[in-house]
Order: C-alpha cells, then sequence, then structure tokens
C-alpha cells in the first residue's frame, strides 16, 4: 500500500493562502511566492533595501507566468505580508528605527563580535576574514535587531576606536598568518591524493 503524499502547511502558508493575492494562486506559484519573499526578506535585513531585489525576482517569476512583472511585483509584496506579518518597507523602517535606537551595551557587544571574528581566524581550523566577519556580523544583527550591514559597521568602528586599527586589515593579516597556510597545506595533501587515486584507477 502506497501512502499518499500530503505537503504539510505551515502557519504562513496558511495566512498566504487566506491573502487577497494568494487566494489567487496555484500551489507552485505560491511556493515560489513564499520562497522568493524569503529571499526578499533576507535582503532587507542584510542591506535594509529590498527595492531591486523586487523588482528583479518580480520579472523573473513573471517569465514563467501569465502576467507581467507589475503583477509578479503586486503579488510578492501581498505574499510577503502574509508571509511575516507587516509589509516590505514596515520591516525596513522597524530594523531603521532599532539603528537609531540602540542599547547602551551595544559598543562592548560590537567589540566582541569583532574579536570572535578575528579569533575565529587564527584558531582552530581558522576560516577567511569575509566567512567570520559576516557569520559575526549576522550574530549581533540579530541579537539587537538592526541590519547585517549596520552590525558590521559597529564592529569596525568599536574595534578601531578600542584597537586603534582597522578591523579589516587585522583581519586580512591574521587570514594570511593563519589561514592561508591550512588552505595551502589542504590544497597540496588534496591534489596529491587526487594524483594517487587517478594512476591506481
Amino acid at each position: 500500500m502506497t501512502e499518499k503524499f500530503e505537503p504539510r502547511i505551515t502557519a504562513q502558508k496558511q495566512a498566504v493562502l487566506k491573502s487577497f493575492q494568494g487566494q489567487t494562486l496555484t500551489d507552485a506559484q505560491t511556493d515560489i511566492a513564499m520562497n522568493l519573499a524569503s529571499i526578499i526578506n533576507r535582503h532587507i535585513h542584510k542591506t535594509g533595501s529590498f527595492r531591486e531585489p523586487l523588482t528583479d525576482y518580480a520579472h523573473a517569476f513573471a517569465r514563467s507566468e501569465k502576467f507581467d512583472a507589475m503583477k509578479g511585483e503586486t503579488i510578492i509584496r501581498d505574499v510577503f505580508a502574509a508571509q511575516f506579518g507587516r509589509t516590505m518597507n514596515a520591516t525596513r523602517e522597524a530594523l531603521m528605527v532599532r539603528e537609531q535606537n540602540l542599547p547602551e551595551s551595544t559598543p562592548e557587544l560590537a567589540l566582541q563580535s569583532a574579536r570572535k571574528t578575528l579569533e575565529a581566524i587564527s584558531t582552530g581550523e581558522t576560516e577567511a576574514f569575509y566567512k567570520a566577519y559576516d557569520r559575526e556580523g549576522a550574530a549581533l544583527a540579530r541579537s539587537l535587531s538592526i541590519t547585517e550591514n549596520a552590525a558590521k559597521v559597529l564592529m569596525s568602528v568599536n574595534y578601531h576606536a578600542v584597537e586603534g586599527r582597522e578591523l579589516y586589515a587585522t583581519g586580512k593579516e591574521l587570514e594570511e598568518k593563519y589561514h592561508r597556510p591550512r588552505m595551502d597545506e589542504l590544497r597540496k595533501s588534496r591534489k596529491s591524493t587526487h594524483s594517487r587515486s587517478v594512476v591506481r584507477a
């Protein structure tokens, strides 16, 4: 006996299906629109803007459907509001308001995030500056409810204020000293392993 596959409908999807535009969409269109709304939500939390991504994704969505880009944008906006409980602009504005009203602990939190970034580059498995910086910036942004770009600025400014050095320059120096040698070693090891497997074949 084969079981019928019943996709689980989340609370977010239920809200979308009840929305004005959501009631007109097929199941596939609903899923695509929700995924696009999630991508745009991520853009907003990263950069604090949504205009360009919305335009680009609305055009891409419309190209595969029987409606124009303007309709695609309207659908994505409506789905976004239903999915996340507020409009794109309201989401953006909430982040901007938080950036203007940061708690007193912000400088210390930003400095800690900057130091965690440098520690990740120089200890353990090590990693590239851009990855450590991005991860710690995202974590700080979540804790303060601000954009990731703003969090990274806070990290750089507060690190410079205390250490008298640029976070980027310090991170790149550590990357050259610790991470690059490790990656070079891994590449050599990989080439050696690949060469042995080719010879055996």
